[in-house]
């Protein structure tokens, strides 16, 4: 499929009626959090990682496999507890005696998509084994780089209330998920129709896959060439300079924290179907981007009420 990355008009409509597909199935599996797929989205398009905070049973692992099978990607699940090693994820090099070489054998890391559930309950040891995966897309053993699937993506998750054992995710962790979201509680229809339904899990295996890998990085493409105007970069600057001066932050939001937020913007217009950025894009992200880049002053301020806040005092012009 052919893409001229001077403009995402040049998608055809094949490909942007398949994208629209894939985002209507997922919406089908988890019903009510329509956003919350929008995001999901946004950080597969955009080449990032998404971290939800939320409590068991609100379908982050539906999201996962629903969004795994709607891309045509392959995924695989990590339970991360107390006693995890880092081999347990990236693989492990076995000595073979007849050829006299240490064979690699790769771990469950090695797919396109990669559920690692309650991050946050593994040592920090095993949570940086996968900085360098998620960074630069690749796994360094024993002296031998090996490259991972591309696209690759991870879903992770934690808890937020059952922190008894846990070790919270330091902030170079933190910053290399794109998106923070919480799910949250259905509402009332959405959750009806889940008590009366077919379980999930059966319908997820039913779900065909709307897209392939190659179209995702089609899709990747086009949106890194989503035009976002100086005037919107100015204004990405002064939501930065902004979280930099705040009373109640004592770590502002860095330069990469703005790059992450421009990438996610020009998905976020892609999904909407345009090829230009909007301030209103910027404004439908910047929470679920800074929330966990910043760092509040007191322990009772959270990073997303300060995102907010933020948000709310830079004008537009």
């Amino acid at each position: 499929m052919s893409l001229s990355l001077r403009s995402t008009s040049m998608l055809t409509d094949a490909l942007r009626d398949a994208l629209r597909q894939a985002q209507d199935q997922v919406n089908s599996l988890l019903l009510g959090k329509a956003q919350e797929v929008r995001l999901a989205f946004v950080a597969v398009l955009s080449g990032g990682h998404l971290l939800i905070e939320d409590l068991p049973g609100l379908g982050k692992t539906t999201l996962a496999h629903a969004m795994a099978s709607s891309l045509g990607l392959g995924v695989q699940r990590v339970q991360f507890t107390s006693d995890l090693l880092p081999a347990d994820v990236l693989g492990v090099s076995v000595y073979d005696a007849q050829s006299r070489q240490f064979q690699f054998h790769p771990g469950p890391v090695f797919t396109h998509v990669l559920l690692a559930d309650e991050i946050n309950r593994a040592p920090p040891r095993t949570q940086s084994a996968l900085l360098e995966a998620m960074a630069e897309q690749q796994v360094t053993l024993d002296g031998a780089t090996h490259a991972l699937p591309d696209p690759f993506f991870v879903i992770a998750t934690q808890n937020p209330v059952d922190l008894s054992g846990t070790f919270p995710l330091p902030d170079s962790q933190l910053d290399r998920f794109l998106l923070r979201l919480a799910l949250g509680y259905p509402d009332a229809q959405a959750e009806k129709a889940l008590l009366s339904g077919s379980d999930r899990r059966d319908l997820i295996a039913q779900a065909q896959p709307r897209l392939s890998a190659g179209e995702v990085k089609t899709l990747r493409a086009a949106a890194a060439q989503v035009h976002a105007s100086e005037a919107l970069v100015d204004y990405v600057q002064a939501l930065l300079a902004r979280s930099r001066q705040h009373a109640g932050v004592r770590v502002g939001l860095s330069p990469r924290a703005g790059i992450a937020l421009l990438r996610a913007a020009r998905a976020y217009a892609l999904l909407l179907g345009r090829n230009h950025v909007l301030p209103e894009d910027i404004q439908a992200l910047f929470v679920a981007v800074a929330g966990h880049r910043i760092v509040p002053v007191a322990e009772s301020s959270s990073g997303p009420t300060l995102a907010k806040a933020i948000l709310h005092s830079v004008p537009v012009d």
